[in-house]
């Protein structure tokens, strides 16, 4: 309750005119109210506990035009403080054990109370990937999904999840009260048991049936909306998230800006900031940042995911009816599923890699990331690095940073969306290596080579080294133009110099932390300080991945400069201009032979055969006049102009940088 300091007792008068208003309390002495008080405002209430009440004096706008008084009508009250200018009224039951903040409006309610100490959904434990238990993850509103993936996957250092389960608890405990808060500016309307539950500012509650143990962290900044026929129970809802037409949440935690409706269920399931869930059904699911499921068929399990957008009728089973549901599979950053996809965990599918057709047989093709697997003949066929070729692929990622709809200035989540990156170019290195070590043991004219339960045809493998080395050259080639760009070089020397790293971190692996991209060295370090006690409270943490995420670049240049050699042939202490316009003709081509891929890629989507379905009653003019109609033409389409731009601009950036080298290589 809020201090009696602003509140005085009733007068006689007061009193006087609140039961000729119908209202009743069991005792007048423990309702408090503000100076200025307007008992007219108030009409047929039962007052019981402690009760402050402020002053009633504007009026709401409803839809339509249509105007409220602030007040309180025709409601039970159990020790509840009413804000100024709020509106309550026809609690069917009652409210208990809550402070209303002012200009909230609540009407049509059923029930809505707290029951004992509540820390309303902080220090649930949600049984992610394991539905069986051995991974279970504290939710609280300050998780973001890089402590939660290193709670998940990091279980072989006991001393470090135990710190971090005891920090969860400790802010449990903090946020922890028999009093329940709904925030300033809060709309509860049409709502049926809200129990346990603390509602943040201008959260939008309509029609909706049950939440049971959570909070709903909204903001002025970026509201949460909660719609009709909604159940959730054990729950944290972060900012600027809709959870809306019937979804169902059991032991969850949504980040900021999701969007889950239209029936879909999920138990035990973590999705982080703007994950997308519709018509389908989630268990025991990490759901890193962006991944995205839009139909009724689709089941996603025990599964990590991020970036990913699963196709109709997708699913993957967890156990293989012996010891249960103990089974996990991780699809890294970008993965997808097509239509009718089958995976039997466990399985672990590389970066920005397609999965087409029924999966058995456990294939681990991490460090094959842009690829394809296709099932043929019950087996899985993995065709490297051509995903790396396909419009889609460019399509998602110009997309994502387009649709991060977060709004709250406190960012839970730092979120990389480079495609080409030391963790995928690191993963393509090793690709590369592992491809020519099976080319070398199994001879280069064999039909089908064996990798991780996977087959590779021979041409498969051609074309992935080919396409591999296409991205290591763009990746490097662009990072080389980036950290000279701007300078005037007189002689190799200033090259040199400029090449240098101002930093030593970002040397070695890199690893994707669902959506924070960072060197593997920094992520060990800060888990050290954790288990030390070095870091001792959750901001500290989330203050160490804003760290990792702001520094992004200069560890990019770091790890870049330590594999210059090994790609390139040269060191860079002793690269030359010569070296320098190598690497950009190298760079140029990669760029524009893969942009030309993309090209080819994009007119296949105006081929006559993609055509069919258009003048359905006509003959084949009629059919491309429509289809231009309704698709337009290829040249002019945006994506292809883009890449005809992203050619020419590559082209002139290289250019550039040349034009700023000294004439010849002598000092």
């Amino acid at each position: 309750m809020q201090s009696n300091e602003i509140y005085r007792n009733l007068t006689e008068s007061e009193i006087e005119a609140l039961e000729a208003n119908s209202c009743i309390a069991e005792d007048w002495g423990r309702v408090m109210v503000k100076d200025g008080f307007n008992p007219k405002r108030v009409f047929q209430v039962s007052f019981s506990g402690d009760i402050r009440l402020g002053n009633f004096e504007e009026r709401f706008v409803l839809p339509g035009g249509m105007e409220k008084k602030s007040g309180v009508r025709y409601a039970t009250l159990h020790n509840v403080t009413v804000g100024d200018n709020a509106c309550i009224e026809n609690i069917h039951n009652y409210i208990a054990n809550y402070e209303v903040g002012e200009k909230s409006y609540i009407k049509n309610v059923g029930l809505m109370y707290v029951e004992g100490r509540s820390s309303f959904g902080n220090g649930v434990e949600v049984c992610v990937l394991n539905e069986t238990g051995g991974r279970e993850i504290p939710i609280h509103s300050k998780l973001s999904a890089h402590l939660a993936y290193i709670m998940t996957l990091y279980r072989h250092r006991p001393e470090l999840i135990s710190n971090i389960n005891s920090l969860a608890e400790k802010y449990a405990e903090k946020y922890s009260s028999e009093t329940g808060v709904i925030g300033r500016n809060v709309s509860v309307i049409n709502c049926g048991i809200i129990r346990n539950v603390r509602i943040g500012d201008n959260a939008v509650l309509e029609g909706v049936d049950k939440l049971d143990n959570g909070s709903v962290n909204s903001n002025v900044h970026a509201p949460v909306k909660i719609g009709c026929g909604v159940s959730c129970s054990d729950f944290i809802v972060s900012s600027g998230s809709v959870v809306e037409d019937g979804a169902t949440l059991h032991r969850c935690f949504v980040g900021q800006s999701c969007h889950l409706g239209r029936n879909y269920s999920a138990s035990d399931s973590l999705f982080f900031s703007n994950c997308h869930g519709e018509n389908g059904e989630a268990c025991a699911i990490f759901a890193g940042p962006y991944t995205v499921t839009h139909h009724k068929s689709t089941l996603l399990i025990a599964g990590m995911f991020s970036f990913m957008n699963a196709g109709s009728g997708s699913n993957q089973s967890n156990h293989m009816y012996k010891l249960g549901p103990i089974h996990h599979g991780i699809l890294d950053r970008g993965a997808k599923t097509a239509s009718d996809s089958y995976i039997l965990f466990p399985a672990h599918v590389g970066p920005f890699s397609l999965v087409m057709g029924r999966h058995v047989n456990h294939s681990d093709t991490s460090d094959m990331p842009f690829s394809y697997l296709i099932e043929k003949g019950n087996e899985t066929y993995l065709m490297p690095g051509v995903n790396l070729r396909s419009v889609g692929t460019i399509r998602d990622a110009q997309k994502w940073p387009k649709r991060d709809g977060r709004k709250d200035p406190n960012l839970l989540d730092y979120i990389n969306f480079n495609l080409l990156s030391p963790y995928t170019i690191g993963k393509m290195m090793r690709g590369r290596s592992i491809l020519l070590e099976l080319q070398r043991v199994a001879g280069t004219t064999s039909d089908v080579y064996s990798y991780q339960s996977a087959k590779i045809k021979n041409s498969s493998l051609v074309n992935g080294l080919k396409l591999y080395e296409i991205g290591i050259h763009k990746f490097m080639g662009n990072s080389v133009i980036k950290r000279l760009e701007g300078g005037v070089f007189a002689n190799d020397q200033e090259i040199r110099e400029r090449l240098k790293p101002s930093v030593s971190i970002g040397s070695g692996r890199w690893i994707d932390l669902s959506g924070l991209i960072a060197p593997k060295s920094e992520v060990i370090d800060l888990l050290d300080d954790i288990e030390s006690g070095k870091v001792g409270r959750l901001q500290e943490i989330n203050d160490a991945f804003g760290r990792m995420a702001a520094n992004y670049y200069e560890y990019e240049w770091t790890w870049v400069y330590g594999h210059f050699e090994e790609f390139y042939g040269v060191s860079p202490d002793s690269v030359t201009a010569d070296d320098i316009r190598k690497i950009v003709a190298k760079w140029k081509d990669a760029v524009i032979s893969l942009d030309k891929m993309l090209y080819n890629d994009a007119r296949k989507e105006f081929s006559l055969s993609f055509m069919t379905g258009f003048g359905a009653d006509g003959g084949p003019e009629s059919r491309r006049l429509e289809f231009e109609k309704v698709r337009g033409v290829f040249e002019t389409n945006p994506f292809v102009t883009a890449v005809l731009k992203h050619i020419k601009d590559k082209d002139a950036l290289g250019d550039e940088l040349l034009s700023r080298l000294p004439a010849s290589i002598s000092e």
